[in-house]
């Protein structure tokens, strides 16, 4: 899993420095407790006004706080407070708000010694944000990561689809953060290597889901108002980040790397008090799309 995640980082930010012409920050960190990792950021280039592309590689001992964020093995008791924590986290926010924002994780974890019944387990997924709505995007991107499902007994599209659409909820506003994808967590199987052989098929097939949806929406033509449509639809994903997610939340309490567990965030977002959309036109549309989730593959 570690090589895993390293090798996946290197081939998602060689496609990034492709597409966008720039080059990223790379800063190599290590932790007080145990471990380290690997943080990369794209900035300023004519694509992504921030893309960051993040591995970590962490182990240490949990307080019960964290062990209750962690998920998984909460029976393991008080006494089962060792971890092992490794993944790659990823967030792609880009100029125009044509082009949607994505985000995707893969991670594995592991309590106590890593052999016990319910002391490691997989989880990850990846889910799409546009600001503006091309349903063939969103059928793209979810067909992607049907046919991957599609390939592994212990992968189940449906139930994932429905998992993203719950998990990533901002529930003070009753609308989800994007069109979804897929979402999993606390994935167990008869063995590790399944598992894993489920979680790097997702890994690798990022691109795909991904690439065409950006070439396709990153010249488009814009106005200032839609600009300012795409802030406010960022505010809402900085309000999900740091209100609800479960890995910043683990971040946080572990004495995680702020820089890196922050980079998820948009350089720019925009707040407007009691902001409203007028009937009828595409942010209205977008906006039905988050209250109401899409089964995007039966349309």
């Amino acid at each position: 899993m570690v090589e895993m995640v390293h090798r996946i980082q290197d081939i998602i930010c060689d496609a990034i420095a492709h597409l966008d012409s720039s080059t990223f920050r790379e800063d190599k960190w290590t932790r007080e407790e145990g471990g380290g990792g690997r943080s990369r950021v794209f900035s300023g280039g004519h694509v992504f006004e921030k893309a960051g592309v993040n591995v970590s590689v962490v182990h240490g001992i949990l307080s019960p706080e964290a062990a209750l964020r962690m998920g998984g093995g909460n029976d393991l008791g008080s006494d089962n407070l060792d971890f092992f924590a490794t993944g790659l986290s990823l967030v792609l926010h880009p100029h125009n708000p044509m082009a949607p924002t994505v985000h995707a994780n893969y991670r594995y974890f592991e309590r106590g010694d890593g052999l016990s019944d319910g002391s490691w387990w997989f989880g990850g997924g990846a889910d799409l944000t546009p600001s503006y709505l091309f349903e063939d995007d969103a059928i793209h991107f979810h067909q992607v990561h049907k046919t991957v499902c599609d390939r592994h007994d212990i992968a189940d599209y449906e139930a994932f689809k429905s998992w993203c659409d719950d998990y990533f909820h901002i529930k003070h506003r009753s609308e989800r953060r994007g069109v979804g994808g897929v979402f999993f967590d606390d994935l167990r199987a008869e063995s590790k290597e399944v598992c894993f052989a489920f979680v790097e098929d997702c890994a690798s097939h990022f691109l795909d889901a991904y690439l065409p949806i950006i070439e396709r929406r990153k010249d488009m033509e814009f106005t200032a108002q839609q600009k300012e449509w795409q802030q406010l639809r960022r505010g809402r994903y900085v309000e999900f980040n740091l209100v609800y997610d479960r890995g910043t939340k683990f971040g946080l309490t572990t004495n995680g790397r702020i820089e890196s567990i922050l980079m998820s965030l948009p350089l720019t977002s925009r707040w407007e008090y009691c902001h409203e959309v007028k009937s009828g036109t595409d942010e209205e549309k977008m906006l039905n799309v988050l209250r109401q989730p899409v089964d995007w593959l039966k349309r």
